[in-house]
């Protein structure tokens, strides 16, 4: 085989795997495997001998990025192949592969000298959760840190053997060094690694790496600045210290340089924990290590109640389940305790003293949980919430608007928006997403729709009413916004808009690099620096010049232009709402509200606090909040790992259903080009997968396009089962095989992948898959001409024969204060709280012909409540909507079985003739709700 042959293969091998951290392991599991047919032999066959000589090959350039096995045990490795030592290489590889498999490593010293086969069954047999392993990892947790400088092999072991005897027995964590010569290999350790947790960057270090893989360079593509080529060698320390709090914020960076040291301090102060001067201070560095990760690791909450829970009390307050007393006295309910344990009782208290706090009025471990938590998720104030999402959506949303405010809001959120527009009587102006028809749901709100409502409203002179533009990122099937683009240029339109993003299934996305960048905390922060930059200047005064050219009035003309705001105008007012307990560790509820609003001291500071007190409970659940603090923690440390993961696993579900040629028949993951139209892919990517071509590199589609799809949502098409989404879910995957997904929509099932997520969950569901298409196929082989023929009719109703997704309609004229106006904001309060006569309401039954007749005739049919049918789980109608012929067609061509709003037996909820006339007479008057 020639070289280029050998490389082509090489690349073809890497670019199977996703990313580097999977291939590393695989190929690990591959070495021993390989290493143990060979020491089975009694003549050793050179092609087994090629083949571990290759799997070497592809790890020593990874190994290098890793503390262990490290690069060191890799030379050995090689040196026992080439002596023909076959036995303990295979001796050696197994216990790596065991020990990086279970973990092992992370809890003690692997030993590799003098192996027997007795320690590779014992090491093979240990439990990597059993309680034991649980009890050393909890004591001691283990981290590396990766040191940038180009050592020579004698100066990298005198400073391992330095870091190793500034250990102490007081110390919490232990960690181990990782060596760099370059400041491209830093880029792939810190990428790569999650167990690096600080990093130490020296001034001696190269700007390129030696290793040449592509699984591993296109970390340096991502993270790498262009323009790092010309800048001085000198300033390649603070460079890279820039670059690595940009790819991973949660690391400890600390500079050692051989500069003057007070100005060194003075330009990297934002990013660097602490500068240090030559080889001055070693022991404090490493105090300043294990400073680092306590800041990290603390949990003021959590460490309180379970302080608290130690302590003896007497309960004369409310909670007779407190310390348990009430389960542990009764002869009936025991069960309840032996099921639960002692500590969450003892944890089950009504006081915010004794060292505990107030989630109303925080001044303690609460407030300074939640202060830790906006570092973590890079926002300037964070608040807890312990009866979820729906609440902190009507929290931010009755803080911020006022009665008769206009709020833009996609149409398909979440149904608690549609009741905070209700609560904060706002005069909402409803955006359609584009339509997924074909599969029976929505995408998302194209940038292009949100400005055309804006500058009609600036042309209709109502700007200065418009509040607040509220989108939900990402949807429920994984469509993700272009979060800075969006504001910036409704910004130029409307310098003080305040963003109201729903990260309800999003709060994972802080953690990963890729997915960070459209969040909407690191947005806002972007955008604010980018606001104040020089390059943006230079922007804006170009914007100015093309604008010139452009008649205000032409609104195309503004739509097919490049919005820019006024960087002395535009304020940065931004607040997510995200249901941790969705996709972090929380218990049920546990949720969160994330601000970003440069006039929340001056504005919101007052409203916010008086709406916080109005929805939130006065007994919040302690085991709740304490939760939300230990999420935070393991984010901090372990957050960059998880997701990775998390993604890489909706990576191989995608890959095992698109590569099996029976489960291809029957099922097929929605792509990319799939759930976004094309005019929104401006990277134009088709496919996370494809066979023939293994994984594109997604980065430029998140960087750049304006809409791009969450992986970890895997929505899978099931048409040709002839099963709908419905009852695949409820018959197959859930009563017959206990798999649990949540959304489904006629034709398609979703699946999630989430950071507790594993291999093993993964293959089940595969394993399933198939069970579920040779059962297809053996019925359909079975099948009668007739039975043939009725599931070719199944087939085609749900693939083909779908009920089209209507558009929002319009409010009736009866709750609008602008009925002539080309933008329908409308009053859905005076709707929602005119229903509440019953004398205002008639009901008309979805099949019944006078419905058809009255909307003919011209009669005002308005709907009186929400209708919210499940599938989809938005509102094709709210309160004071006119019903188009539309959406009436797509109400009888439903057959979901769960419709809110809307009662069978009775029909549709409307309101009455007399009820609208004099409702428009009122508005009219200006006598209305």
């Amino acid at each position: 085989m020639t070289s280029s042959e050998e490389k082509q293969n090489k690349r073809k091998l890497v670019s199977e795997y996703y990313n580097a951290s999977q291939f590393r392991i695989d190929t690990w599991n591959k070495l021993k495997s390989t290493t143990h047919q060979l020491a089975a032999m009694d003549t050793p066959s050179e092609k087994l001998r090629e083949k571990v000589r290759q799997l070497i090959e592809y790890l020593a350039p990874v190994e290098i990025y890793w503390a262990f096995p490290g690069p060191q045990i890799v030379e050995e490795l090689i040196r026992d192949e080439k002596v023909a030592d076959f036995k303990i290489l295979a001796r050696k590889v197994s216990r790596i592969a065991t020990a990086l498999l279970s973990g092992e490593y992370r809890r003690k010293h692997i030993k590799l000298d003098a192996l027997t086969d007795q320690d590779i069954v014992e090491s093979s047999s240990e439990d990597p959760g059993g309680y034991a392993d649980f009890e050393r990892a909890r004591s001691r947790p283990y981290f590396e840190v990766l040191i940038v400088d180009s050592f020579n092999i004698n100066k990298r072991e005198s400073q391992r053997e330095a870091l190793r005897s500034m250990r102490r027995d007081e110390d919490r964590f232990t960690y181990s060094p990782v060596f760099v010569p370059s400041l491209d290999d830093a880029l792939i350790a810190v990428s790569l690694n999650h167990n690096i947790q600080s990093v130490i960057i020296r001034f001696g270090f190269d700007l390129h790496s030696e290793n040449d893989m592509p699984v591993l360079n296109r970390y340096i593509k991502r993270a790498r600045s262009e323009d790092i080529e010309e800048a001085d060698r000198s300033d390649y320390g603070s460079i890279l210290a820039d670059t690595l709090a940009h790819i991973r914020p949660e690391l400890d960076l600390f500079l050692v340089t051989d500069q003057s040291v007070e100005e060194v301090a003075g330009t990297v102060g934002n990013t660097c924990r602490r500068v240090f001067y030559g080889s001055e201070d070693f022991f404090e560095l490493h105090l300043n290590i294990l400073r680092g990760i306590e800041d990290r690791y603390k949990t003021p909450f959590f460490t309180a109640l379970k302080d608290y829970s130690a302590k003896p009390t007497g309960v004369f307050h409310a909670l007779p389940i407190s310390r348990g007393k009430s389960i542990i006295k009764s002869h009936w309910i025991q069960d309840m305790g032996e099921f639960y344990g002692l500590n969450i009782f003892l944890a089950e208290t009504s006081s915010t003293s004794g060292g505990l706090d107030s989630l109303l009025e925080p001044h303690g471990p609460i407030k300074e949980a939640q202060e830790l938590t906006a570092r973590a998720f890079g926002s300037k104030q964070t608040f807890f919430a312990t009866n979820g999402t729906s609440t902190c959506n009507k929290i931010v949303v009755q803080s911020l608007v006022k009665n008769g405010d206009i709020v833009l809001i996609d149409r398909d959120c979440h149904k608690s928006h549609h009741y905070g527009m209700v609560l904060a009587g706002a005069n909402v102006v409803y955006l359609d997403s584009y339509p997924l028809s074909e599969y029976s749901m929505y995408g998302a709100v194209p940038l292009r729709s949100i400005k055309e409502k804006l500058l009609l409203l600036k042309k209709e002179g109502k700007l200065d009413r418009v509040k607040m533009l509220l989108l939900t990122n990402c949807t429920f099937d994984g469509i993700v916004y272009n979060v800075q683009r969006v504001m910036e240029e409704c910004l130029a339109i409307k310098p003080d808009l305040v963003f109201l993003w729903d990260e309800a299934w999003f709060g994972f996305a802080r953690f990963g690099p890729t997915y960070r960048q459209r969040t909407a905390m690191y947005s806002a922060g972007s955008l604010r620096r980018r606001l104040k930059s020089d390059t943006y200047a230079e922007e804006y005064a170009a914007f100015q010049e093309t604008m010139a050219t452009i008649d205000d009035d032409d609104i195309e003309a503004i739509l097919d232009t490049r919005l820019y705001p006024d960087p002395n105008k535009a304020r940065i007012r931004v607040y997510a709402t995200q249901s941790t307990h969705k996709t972090l560790t929380a218990l049920r509820q546990g949720s969160m509200i994330h601000i970003y609003d440069q006039d929340y001291k001056s504005k919101v500071e007052e409203p916010f606090h008086e709406a916080f007190m109005t929805h939130t409970s006065t007994s919040p659940n302690y085991q709740i909040l304490a939760s939300l603090d230990v999420g935070r923690r393991q984010v901090e440390l372990e957050g960059f790992e998880l997701v990775q993961k998390q993604v890489e696993m909706a990576m191989r579900l995608r890959q095992a259903i698109r590569s099996h040629p029976k489960l291809s028949k029957y099922f097929r993951v929605l792509t990319v080009g799939d759930m976004v139209p094309s005019k929104y892919r401006q990277s134009g990517i088709e496919s996370y997968y494809e066979p023939e071509h293994g994984w594109p590199d997604i980065w430029d589609a998140w960087e750049g396009d304006e809409f791009c799809l969450d992986a970890t949502r895997v929505t899978l098409f099931v048409g040709e089962t002839g099963m709908d989404g419905d009852t695949f879910k409820n018959k197959i995957l859930m009563d017959k095989y206990g798999i649990q997904i949540n959304k489904t929509s006629r034709n398609t099932v979703l699946f999630m992948t989430n950071i507790g997520t594993t291999r093993s969950s993964v293959a089940y569901l595969i394993e399933v898959l198939v069970k579920v298409a040779n059962e297809i196929e053996l019925r359909l082989e079975d099948m009668s001409p007739a039975e043939t023929k009725i599931h070719q009719y199944n087939v085609k109703s749900i693939v083909e024969d779908l009920p089209p997704l209507p558009d929002f309609s319009c409010f009736h004229e009866a709750f609008r204060e602008d009925a002539a106006g080309e933008v329908a904001e409308g009053d859905s309060r005076s709707a929602f709280f005119l229903s509440y006569d019953a004398d205002n309401c008639e009901y008309i039954r979805l099949d019944s012909p006078d419905l058809d007749k009255a909307i003919k005739e011209g009669r005002d049919v308005v709907s009186s409540s929400f209708v919210i049918p499940y599938p989809p789980g938005f509102p094709v109608l709210v309160p004071g909507q006119v019903v188009s012929m539309e959406i009436i067609e797509f109400l009888r061509k439903l057959d979901v079985k769960e419709i809110h709003g809307y009662r069978p037996e009775l029909g549709l909820r409307i309101f009455t003739q007399a009820a609208l006339e004099q409702e428009t007479r009122k508005r009219g008057s200006g006598a209305s709700l």
